[in-house]
Parts: structure tokens; sequence; C-alpha cells
């Protein structure tokens, strides 16, 4: 007979790597994990672990008890998720992490939201955000080190999700060009007009930096229209780009919600041929039930529903 606790240690393993990793992660030491998986190969009654040089690998044994082991123990996790709706639900700790423009934009309406209590008593549900990346955050889902993760994915630049997790979609966010009013007027658009990105190829381009999905979606759009942006400025943070297009430094794409209010100096145009960010929240099998995670959901749900899509016609 298989031992749960057994398969979610080589889960951990292969999602950590290494034994020291796993050891770590799980609060045991070395020597206990590798205990626990040689008793797992005399249970599983062949090798489930090899040594490749110096790196310690799964065999195919191995990497089909962690393929049974997703499903199984995601199983678990909506046993437990439904069994804590039944109660009530345990209003714990909930671990979530978001990318800026919706840790700035959304999070604050559903800290704001948690903390209404008439009767003065404390939130029943804690949130710790972590800023991260969708990437990133993926991995830190994927690894067990956060519940919810906000993520996104562009038209132009589709993301790979953890097997077997749960997406839910929360909103769509177009891009916009973001130019100088004067720059606006000599292209001829009006407020909102859609621009044609072919019309820039000539122009400063004003960028995030290259670790981010951004900076390559950016990359497909410009080469889309035919071109290769000449980069002069690159700062992962919107609110250094959008300053320095109203300063005349060039031009620059953005998702709308990264766009900081107010953006004076700033004409925010939709693309001729556009490109939308789909925005989602993304959580491990078995756990979207869970009570704190659909609570979690549904205010975020709201303040997107609050939030919108910006109007792109201000100058």
């Amino acid at each position: 007979m298989l031992d749960v606790r057994r398969l979610r240690m080589l889960q951990h393993l292969a999602a950590y790597g290494t034994i020291a990793a796993t050891a770590d992660a799980l609060h045991l030491t070395g020597p206990a994990v590798s205990q626990q998986l040689a008793v797992l190969e005399r249970e599983a009654g062949v090798p489930v672990v090899e040594k490749r040089g110096r790196t310690l690998c799964l065999t195919p044994a191995g990497e089909l008890l962690v393929a049974h082991a997703e499903v199984i123990l995601g199983d678990l996790a909506a046993a437990e998720s439904d069994l804590a709706a039944l109660k009530g639900g345990h209003h714990g700790v909930l671990r979530v992490a978001a990318f800026a423009s919706v840790a700035r934009t959304l999070m604050p309406h559903v800290y704001r939201a948690l903390s209404r209590h008439e009767d003065g008593t404390a939130p029943t549900l804690t949130l710790r955000l972590d800023e991260q990346e969708p990437d990133q955050a993926l991995e830190a889902l994927r690894k067990h080190r956060t519940d919810v993760v906000v993520a996104h994915s562009y038209t132009v630049l589709p993301r790979n999700f953890p097997h077997h997790s749960q997406q839910e979609f929360l909103m769509e966010d177009p891009v916009v060009l973001c130019v100088h009013p004067e720059r606006a007027r000599s292209l001829g658009l009006s407020p909102g007009q859609p621009a044609d990105l072919a019309r820039l190829a000539d122009d400063p381009w004003l960028t995030p930096g290259p670790d981010t999905s951004c900076y390559e979606m950016i990359q497909r759009a410009c080469g889309a229209a035919g071109f290769v942006p000449d980069i002069r400025v690159r700062s992962s943070d919107f609110s250094v780009l959008v300053t320095l297009v109203a300063a005349h430094a060039g031009v620059a794409l953005a998702p709308r919600l990264a766009v900081p209010e107010p953006h004076d100096g700033v004409s925010l145009h939709p693309l001729l041929a556009p490109v939308t960010r789909t925005i989602c929240t993304v959580v491990r099998p078995g756990t979207a039930r869970n009570p704190d995670v659909h609570h979690f959901r549904s205010l975020l749900e709201q303040a997107a529903a609050r939030h919108g899509s910006p109007s792109t016609g201000d100058s």
C-alpha cells in the first residue's frame, strides 16, 4: 500500500529538485527524506529516484507516481475544502501572489472589504501578499509556497500554467499606446483613437526590463507591425515610463491597468491590431472550493468589476 505522505514527499522532490530543498520545504532533515524515499521504493517495488552524476532524478516509475500523486493529492485537497465549507470555513491565513498592477489597483479593495466588520471584530481571513511576476508566482504555487496566484497572459504571448492547476478568469485588460499629446496630434490621433504601431517604428521606445513578460509582449507586438523597437529607457515601474512619456522621452506600450492615475500629459490609445492581457486567478488542484480561497476570489472579482476598464480617451 502506497503511503500518501510519501507520495507528497515525492511530489515535493519533483518540484524542488534536491533532497536538501525538499527537506527544508517539509521541515524535515535530509536523512529523514532519504529514509522515507527508500521506504516508498520498497512499497512501489521499483526505484523511484536515481543518481545521474551529482544530480538526483526521478526514474520513469517516479515520474509516473508523481503524476498519480497530483491527482490523489488534488482529490484530498478537494475533500478538505468541502469539509471546511461544511464547517463554515476555517478562516485562516491565505498566501497570495499577485503582479504589481493588480496589487496596486485591485488588492486595496480586497483589504478594505476584509476590514469592514460592523461589530468591531477583527477580520476572519488574514492575507499574506507577495508582489511577484507571474512566472515566479506560478513557481511558488508549484512549490506550495503560496495558495493563490493572480497571473496574466497576452493574446500575443500565451502562458503555460502548472499541470492540473485550476484557472479562473478575472478580467480583460487592453494594452494601450502611451504617447505625448503633441506626438498624438502629429500622428493625427484624436483622443482614444486606435493607433497603428507601424507609424511609431522610428520613435524612441520606453519599455519594462527584459525579465518581464510585458517586455516580450512589446517585442512581439512591434515585430508584428514590422519593426524592432529602438529602446531608450528600461524600467519595470510603469509610473516611471508614463512620467517619461509626458517628458517627451519617447513612447510606450502598457496594459491599461498598469497606467497610473492621473496620467497628465500622456495620451492613451488602443491598438489598431488589438493586444489584450487576460488576468486570472490560479490555484492548486482541489483547493478552488476552499472557503478562504473562494471568499478571496469573490472579493477580487468584485474589485475587478468595480474597477472595470478605465477609458483610454484621456489626454
